[in-house]
């Protein structure tokens, strides 16, 4: 009977091992991403710099001060927001002190608001200098006849407005009744804390079934 016990020991605790090691390895990884996203909420709300004259997507997250002028033309980005449902971001050209043109992204609207007389003119703005994921394959093209977008696609938006493709999401209010939606890390998941959770819980599994099996292998009549 014992010798019939060691294959089914060895494969449990071989496997307990293997799956508590997951879970370890998952916690590691849960403190390392905490690390990074500390990191990056540091860099967003570091102190605000001019506008560099040459940037390029390793500057996300730059915390940056826009100062110029806001143009009569907007972008309109539908968007949905918990709680509060389907409005739109409002996306205009920012023409800087020193001539450039680029994009700004002002904030929220609700829905109704959508063709609002908005401030324009003359802003000192804070934010966030910003490349966003929202393109993928199944974004639906822009409607151009009702000034509607699904994402910000930043080339397009700088083709359709005349800036350079480059992005600043406002932190602060660039004019009443805009809700800004400022750059954080709440689109950065750290989801490691559940996978260790999954591997702890299917290592319970696992030491259950082997000591069934063995439970089994015991009392089977010979």
């Amino acid at each position: 009977m014992l010798k019939r016990m060691i294959f089914p020991t060895l494969i449990g605790v071989i496997g307990c091992g293997i799956l508590i090691w997951l879970g370890t390895w998952q916690l590691a990884r849960m403190d390392w991403k905490a690390g990074i996203l500390a990191e990056i909420t540091a860099e967003i709300t570091a102190d605000p710099v001019r506008v560099p004259a040459v940037v390029d997507p390793s500057m996300k997250y730059l915390p940056v001060l826009g100062e110029g002028v806001i143009g009569d033309e907007e972008l309109h980005v539908l968007v949905s927001r918990k709680q509060i449902g389907a409005g739109y971001l409002i996306i205009a050209p920012l023409t800087l002190t020193d001539g450039r043109r680029v994009l700004l992204d002002r904030g929220f609207v609700d829905e109704m608001a959508k063709d609002a007389p908005r401030p324009k003119g003359a802003v000192s703005v804070v934010g966030n200098l910003h490349w966003p994921d929202d393109m993928n394959s199944s974004t639906p093209a822009p409607d151009l006849g009702r000034n509607i977008w699904f994402g910000r696609d930043i080339p397009a938006m700088a083709a359709a407005l005349g800036t350079e493709p480059i992005l600043i999401v406002a932190r602060d209010s660039t004019g009443e009744g805009i809700e800004p939606i400022p750059v954080g890390i709440e689109g950065i998941p750290n989801d490691h804390l559940q996978y260790a959770i999954t591997w702890f819980s299917l290592c319970l599994v696992w030491f259950g079934m082997t000591l069934f099996l063995l439970w089994r292998i015991r009392t089977r009549k010979v």
